[in-house]
């Protein structure tokens, strides 16, 4: 059998093939010899491993590459020079960086490369994808340098670490203790409080109730408390206030006494400016005889806007800060202003007219007008003692209630139909600041007696002002003022698919943010707000009181005009008249004086 010819190959070709092509190893010369001998017989020997189709291959990258002089089609071998420079337009094609991620294809596939050889995964054609995208997500982690990382602190762990004491047990504690504490604790149960009001979607996360739980319970076992209770959390721009109403044990007077002594020092600063007055009256200007009005002083610890004592604290775990008592001065000021917290208690109150504190006091007024305007209970809970004095009633009603042992409790229908059914159990704050009026300008004994001596004081006393009344206490929700065309308050059930469970909710539109709930004989009140009343139109400052006249007009005190040449000529012949008629007149009088002595 005839064998076909195998393909010519020219001489020269393969002469200058010989000698620029450099030597192969000998494993590619095993390999041409096993190939060249496993041909079957009758059959023309394969080509040698160099003479086919260049130096790509059918199943090798590159296959295709068009350049000039080679081809793929071609069966003639390309010279060196062309394969080089296809090799070194491939290699720049890869090398081209990317305009978006700045990489190369070069350098990725050459990464690819070394993470399979190096984690020799199984299966690695059906992973190349996730490899590829975890070799890009690796070139863009942060590079390790010679300079020491900084540890980053997570807000996570801060808290963590904030909130670490409130999971901490007391020392010596036991469990039959506790038992007995837990009877006649004033621990209020915030988780029960808060399960109310989350019938209504009201109220903070779990967790945070919890950890607020844990605060009310520190705070019980460091300061003489009575009775505590959660009040709610007002809003500020850089933290918040978590505020806690409590009622302190009976025989702490500390305050008082503190007042007392400034009250000493401030007789004993006034008598040493007195004598060096006495020494310097020579030559004295006029004094002014302006009188400020009185100061109203604040009302007793225990009583009126200060019946309770507030603790605040920015964060579950931070120390607790007492806040000071309210004077009237800053409940009327407050009504005036509108400001955000900021939450720190030591930050000043700017604004007009001037606040007389800062932002702890700011604080504390606005919760003295809020818990006088939103705290409110189902009718019937609370009642007047029956042993009480008729001047109590004359000075400015009953100031004190107890919880009705009767009570009854009321549906959560009738609750959410009527006003009437739930009272305001707080002292409203009249207008001077206070929740029982005072006279300032009434005077005591020894006062009385001073002033009888001196009859140009009595003169000079103003008119008594007009005593002040505000609604008594327990007086019906039914009777507060709308906004506009907006009710004072809001009252819905929790829910209307199930009613036989359903929750009495009462929102105050007065005071976005304060809610209660009545559900038996169990009811709160609470607030979430940034501390502010609601008025239908936008906040208008005070404008300033108008500049007082420095002397009072008058004709008395008016320039008059200069007179003009006519009016002097005219005015100096009048007066050379007078002058004329008033010496004949004299003369006349000499002659007959004359003629009488005649």
């Amino acid at each position: 059998m005839h064998e076909p010819p195998s393909p010519a190959v020219p001489e020269d070709g393969q002469e200058k093939d010989n000698k620029t092509r450099p030597q192969k190893p000998d494993q590619d010369q095993d390999q041409r010899e096993s190939v060249s001998q496993s041909h079957a017989p009758g059959q023309a020997p394969y080509q040698a491993y160099e003479d086919r189709h260049g130096p790509y291959r059918p199943h090798e990258p590159g296959y295709g590459l068009y350049q000039p002089g080679f081809s793929p089609y071609d069966d003639q071998i390309p010279e060196p020079e062309s394969r080089l420079l296809a090799v070194q337009n491939a290699k720049a094609y890869l090398l081209t960086s990317s305009t978006t991620s700045g990489l190369n294809l070069y350098d990725h596939l050459a990464n690819i490369l070394t993470k399979i050889l190096d984690e020799k995964p199984a299966n690695a054609v059906d992973i190349i994808e996730n490899i590829s995208k975890d070799v890009k997500w690796a070139q863009f982690h942060k590079k390790m340098d010679t300079l020491r990382d900084e540890h980053e602190i997570l807000p996570t762990y801060e808290a963590a670490e904030k909130r670490k004491a409130l999971f901490l047990k007391g020392n010596g504690e036991e469990e039959e203790e506790l038992e007995e504490e837990t009877e006649e604790t004033p621990l209020p149960n915030v988780m029960e409080t808060a399960f109310y009001f989350e019938q209504a979607g009201i109220g903070l996360s779990k967790d945070e109730s919890y950890h607020i739980f844990l605060a009310l319970k520190n705070l019980i076992s460091v300061q003489p408390i009575q009775i505590c209770r959660f009040w709610g959390k007002i809003l500020g721009l850089e933290m918040n206030y978590i505020i806690a109403e409590v009622q302190c044990q009976e025989g702490e007077e500390q305050e008082t006494e503190e007042e007392e002594v400034t009250e000493e020092e401030d007789k004993e600063v006034g008598e040493v400016e007195d004598e060096d007055e006495e020494t310097e009256k020579e030559d004295k200007p006029p004094e002014s005889t302006y009188k400020p009005p009185p100061v109203i002083p604040k009302e007793e610890n225990g009583t009126g806007t200060n019946k309770y004592v507030y603790f605040v604290c920015n964060e579950p775990g931070t120390p607790w800060v007492k806040l000071p008592p309210v004077t009237p001065a800053q409940i009327v000021c407050a009504r005036k202003i509108k400001k955000f917290f900021t939450g720190r208690l030591d930050a000043p109150v700017v604004c007009f007219p001037p606040f007389p504190g800062n932002e702890a006091n700011y604080l504390r007024a606005q919760i003295a007008r809020i818990s006088a305007g939103t705290h409110v209970s189902p009718i019937g809970f609370y009642q007047f003692p029956e042993e009480e004095e008729e001047e109590e009633e004359e000075e400015g009603g009953r100031g004190t209630y107890e919880e009705n042992p009767d009570f009854q409790p009321l549906s959560v229908a009738e609750l959410v139909d009527s006003l009437s059914t739930w009272v305001h159990h707080t002292q409203s704050i009249l207008q001077q600041g206070r929740c029982v009026w005072l006279n300032p300008f009434k005077k005591s004994e020894e006062e009385e007696e001073e002033a009888e001596d001196d009859e140009e004081e009595e003169k000079e006393e103003p008119e008594a002002p007009q005593q002040e009344i505000g609604p008594p206490l327990l007086t019906p929700l039914s009777e507060d003022e709308g906004i506009q065309n907006i009710p004072a308050w809001t009252a819905q059930a929790s829910t209307n698919l199930i009613p036989q469970h359903a929750v009495a909710i009462l929102q105050s539109n007065r005071w976005p943010g304060a809610y209660a709930f009545a559900s038996g004989r169990k009811f709160g009140n609470i607030y979430f707000g940034w501390g502010h009343k609601y008025s239908p139109e936008n906040h208008t400052p005070a404008l300033p009181v108008p500049v007082q006249a420095e002397y009072p007009s008058g004709p008395e005190i008016t320039e008059t005009r200069d007179p003009t040449l006519e009016e002097e000529l005219a005015f100096k012949a009048s007066k050379e008249e007078a002058s004329d008629a008033a010496e004949e007149d004299g003369e006349d009088a000499e002659e007959e004086d004359e003629e009488d002595d005649d």
